[in-house]
Order: structure tokens, then sequence, then C-alpha cells
């Protein structure tokens, strides 16, 4: 294994200070793995939170700061952050206007989210309400989830919540807004090679030279199929018709899209593959409002990608233009 850390054991404690020293607008909670935004809490202002293991950068931290999150837990890789980190970044997200949390389907986010959630509100008095992404479309059940798994539809979850909070939404409001995005997107994944973890030092799966897995999740989780080495056009059509499919998406709607990488995948090859997804889409009458290419919520250094599909109302369109501010993403305002 050649990875550029010191220890296995030390690597997302160093990655969190790494962060904080290159972004400002980051700063660390003293004796934990949360990061929250340097300014706050914004005072009459929704927090919104997440987190999860790490290993997903540029998620979560890397969308901390105005317009969309403000603080997010970061998990040894790929294990969840504990419910008492949860709950000491949600009382230090309050501003006074309640915290919504935005938690990814999986079993020991959702119970620590719960469990944090619960002593938020107990010990800090804080008003929470939770939201629980679960996108992809491959599985109905996993190996650590009851229901869908929550993957890169969570981005635009963020997006859209953190605008709405921004703009002074209450609570009810801003939760509203990111149970409908939830709604409305589906993303399905794929892997050419597995990941490596640090702890493990070797593939977490093993997968042949000439093989692929179809609905993979971001842990590695098995999907609906492995097969041969296909086509990026091939690719692309298996993956967006399943999530074309369960979404149901008439013509003459708009939509937003991800083609996501997940760590290890060059740029050339995601823009091989929105080149057909948008091709298709515009064969089923279907208009790209906004298309987003890049790394949103990666397998450390997996290649393969994922397509996320958003049908888009007035209003999601107008919290998705909202100008944000993060390491990770930037949206500027309008003149």
């Amino acid at each position: 294994m050649k990875k550029l850390i010191n220890e296995p054991g030390t690597v997302v404690s160093e990655m969190l200070d790494g962060m904080v020293a290159a972004h400002p607008g980051l700063a660390r909670l003293e004796g934990t793995e949360v990061l929250v935004r340097s300014d706050g809490p914004i005072s009459g202002k929704v927090g919104i939170v997440s987190g999860g293991g790490s290993g997903h950068e540029p998620t979560h931290a890397g969308y901390i700061g105005d317009g969309m999150l403000d603080g997010a837990a970061a998990g040894e890789v790929f294990t969840s952050p504990t419910a008492d980190e949860l709950g000491e970044m949600v009382t230090a997200c309050d501003g006074g206007a309640g915290v919504l949390c935005v938690v990814k389907n999986y079993e020991g986010d959702v119970m620590n989210f719960e469990t944090a959630m619960e002593l938020a509100e107990l010990e800090g008095d804080v008003e929470v309400d939770s939201v629980v992404v679960d996108d992809d479309v491959a599985v109905e059940d996993s190996l650590y989830t009851s229901g869908r798994r929550g993957v890169c539809g969570t981005i635009f979850v963020h997006k859209a919540a953190g605008a709405a909070a921004h703009r002074g939404d209450e609570l009810s409001a801003v939760t509203a807004v990111a149970e409908e995005v939830n709604e409305r997107v589906g993303t399905m994944g794929m892997a050419l090679t597995s990941c490596t973890t640090p702890e493990k030092g070797e593939p977490t799966f093993d997968l042949g030279e000439d093989e692929i897995e179809l609905g993979i999740g971001i842990h590695g989780e098995p999907g609906v199929e492995r097969t041969g080495t296909m086509r990026a056009d091939e690719v692309t059509d298996e993956l967006a018709g399943h999530v074309l499919d369960d979404l149901g998406i008439e013509e003459g709607a708009e939509v937003a899209t991800i083609v996501n990488g997940m760590g290890g995948t060059p740029l050339m090859e995601l823009y091989v593959v929105n080149r057909r997804l948008q091709e298709l889409l515009g064969e089923q009458g279907i208009e790209t409002w906004d298309a987003w290419v890049g790394d949103y919520m990666t397998s450390l250094d997996m290649c393969g990608c994922s397509i996320t599909v958003l049908e888009l109302t007035d209003e999601l369109k107008e919290l998705l233009a909202y100008p944000v501010e993060t390491p990770a993403m930037t949206v500027a305002g309008g003149d």
C-alpha cells in the first residue's frame, strides 16, 4: 500500500487539522473530530449539520460555509461519528433557530444521530429535526442499511437546505426543502476498482482486471451486478437508465445532474460520462438546467463514478443557484 499518511490511526485527525490550516472559515471543536464555521453559530439562522465516516472527501466538511453547512462530524474511515461528538456539533451550531441534521441512510449514522438529537434537545434545549437521505436506486436494502443507501444526492440536499436556511426560512420550512430534494433525487454508482482503506492496507473487495461492479455503495458494498468491462457510453446508459426509470421523470421536465467521481477517476473520464448522460437526457426530452462534474462524494481511491439526477421545481432552481462559499463549492452571487 502506498499512501501519503503517517499512521492509519491519526490520518483523520491530521486531515482535519490540515483542512483548518487551509481554510480560515473552518474551526475544530476542541477534543473532537468535528469542524464548524469559524464565525458560527449564526444568530437567528437554522443550523445545517451533517457527518459520517471519513474517506468520502470533500464530503462532509468541504461543504461547511456561507450558504451550506454549519458543521460536519468526521468518523474514522467508513465509520460513523460517535453520538457524543454529533451531539456536541448540534449544540455548537445552534444559533437559536434550531438545527437540521442531514443524515445518510446507514445504520450507524442514523442511530448515532438519533441519540445525538435527543442529547441536544434534553441537555442543550435545542430544537432539532432531521432528514435521512436515501437516494441510491440500486438496492432496496444492503449490508449496512434498512432501505436505500444515502449517497451523492446528499450534496443536493446540503445545497438546497443550506440556501433555505441562509435566506431565513424557519426550521420546518428548511426541513421540508430537504425532504423534497430527497424525494426527487436518485443516484446509482459503479466501480472499476476497489478502494483501499488505511487500516486494512489492501483492497476492500476483489474485482478482476476485466470486471466492473454496477450499483456499488460508497464503502465498497456489493452492487446489483458484476459484469465484464464496458464502454463509457454503455456504463452511462446503464446507470442513468436505472435512475430515470426509478424517478419516472417525464418529457419536458428540467433536471440538475451530478457525474461524481469516486476518488480515483480522472476528470477526463467523468466528462466522457457526462457527454453521454446529456445526450441521453436530450433523447428523452428532458432538459438539463445545470450539470455538475467532479469529486463530490468519493470512496477514498476507488476508480468509478456515480450519476445523480434531481427533478427540479422553480424553487429548487432558485436554491441551487443561491450563492455559497465553501472549500469544495462556490456559487457566485448575482449582480
